[in-house]
């Protein structure tokens, strides 16, 4: 699905708020020329109170204003109000942007602002606003249709088809959150889902639990929405700082999914909180390890692995299946759980074949095969025996 077909209002509401009155003016001036509604203030009191007056769609305000500052307006508006924040400074080595985030704000502009940028950012910011709108919606259309089940299901025809098909659109419409960052997204996701069902089978799961795995696994990196782009598309070695914000996607993940009664989101939020802990106990978010880890979680983990090491990234080209094959061999046991990396490897070919059905659009020979600058600087070019 394409993230740019969610219907946005065709009035949208926007306040700027900064303490230098040219910028307001400025910003608020090019959104009007754009179709925006936009007021403005010169602070944070005078912020709030029109919030208290008016409704916005978006809130666009500077973080070092006199008295109460952008993160602190940030903050009464997540709690009080329904609207989306952006927040902007030219001050950035004072601010990090975990906090930013963590603290709910959708995205961070960098001053001095670049109009063009600052459109593109806001219509992302709104896609998404209106695509999580849509998903509530479509929760609550789900929840209802459950209840209406269990209360009349003697009266009701529904189908198992109908109900697998409003869980699949759901679960279509959240992973759409991320295409707009990785035109790769809509294959990769059909891989992974191929990849664990093939897993699961394999571990002679139940019928019903290989089911739910197929259709939660694309929903495991959900939480990347809220990282910021020029740390998710970084082709440089992120630094320690810029590390520690990626590792937010799991609980920004499974803070979205949280609070399901549907059975396919239930698992889809425990394979987006668990799918980077390892099984030696050295992952993330959680440090479990071994059977602590969910089986989901554990399936995800090597699946996931494969699809990053064999496809096209911003800070790598794909490497060779065999390569591939033994990054993973060499973390059996460590990274992975060691029955499923045995499946894994014992079923390569079958692994191969989904990989070259699905989007595989750049083979790579050993001949041709370079290191990524991120694992050279890992020692993983010295660690592994091609």
């Amino acid at each position: 699905m394409d993230i740019s077909s969610i219907k946005i209002p065709d009035i949208v509401t926007i306040l700027v708020v900064d303490d230098e009155p040219d910028i307001t003016e400025m910003i608020s001036h090019a959104l009007t020329r754009k179709g925006y509604a936009c007021r403005t203030a010169e602070n944070a009191d005078d912020a709030l109170k029109l919030l208290a007056k008016f409704s916005f769609d978006v809130v666009i305000t500077d973080i070092r204003m006199p008295g109460m500052s952008g993160v602190d307006l940030l903050k009464i508006i997540k709690a009080e109000f329904n609207a989306d924040v952006m927040v902007m400074t030219g001050f950035t080595e004072e601010y990090d942007y975990e906090s930013v985030v963590v603290a709910g704000a959708a995205d961070f502009i960098q001053k001095p602002i670049s109009f063009r940028e600052l459109v593109i950012r806001l219509k992302r910011v709104l896609h998404l606003r209106y695509l999580m709108i849509e998903r509530d919606q479509i929760n609550r259309e789900l929840e209802k249709n459950v209840d209406q089940l269990v209360k009349y299901s003697s009266q009701l025809n529904i189908t198992h088809q109908e109900l697998q098909y409003a869980y699949l659109d759901t679960i279509n419409r959240l992973v759409a959150a991320t295409e707009y960052r990785d035109e790769d997204t809509g294959e990769h996701i059909v891989r992974i889902s191929r990849y664990c069902t093939l897993i699961a089978e394999k571990l002679e799961l139940p019928r019903e639990t290989v089911e739910l795995i197929q259709y939660a696994s694309p929903m495991h990196d959900i939480g990347k929405i809220g990282i910021p782009d020029h740390i998710l598309l970084k082709a440089d070695r992120l630094t320690r700082e810029e590390f520690e914000i990626v590792k937010n996607h799991t609980t920004i993940g499974a803070s979205i999914l949280e609070n399901s009664r549907a059975d396919v989101l239930k698992l889809s939020r425990e394979i987006a909180l668990t799918h980077h802990e390892q099984y030696n106990g050295k992952g993330y978010p959680h440090g479990l390890a071994g059977e602590e880890i969910p089986i989901s979680g554990r399936i995800l983990a090597i699946a996931d692995t494969f699809d990053a090491l064999t496809s096209k990234r911003p800070y790598k080209s794909p490497y060779p299946t065999e390569i591939a094959v033994n990054i993973i061999k060499s973390k059996r046991g460590k990274h992975f759980d060691p029955e499923i990396t045995d499946i894994f490897i014992d079923n390569i070919d079958v692994i191969k074949r989904i990989k070259d059905e699905i989007g595989s659009r750049e083979n790579v020979s050993l001949a041709d095969f370079i290191w990524s600058s991120r694992d050279i600087a890992a020692g993983m070019d010295k660690k592994i025996i091609q």
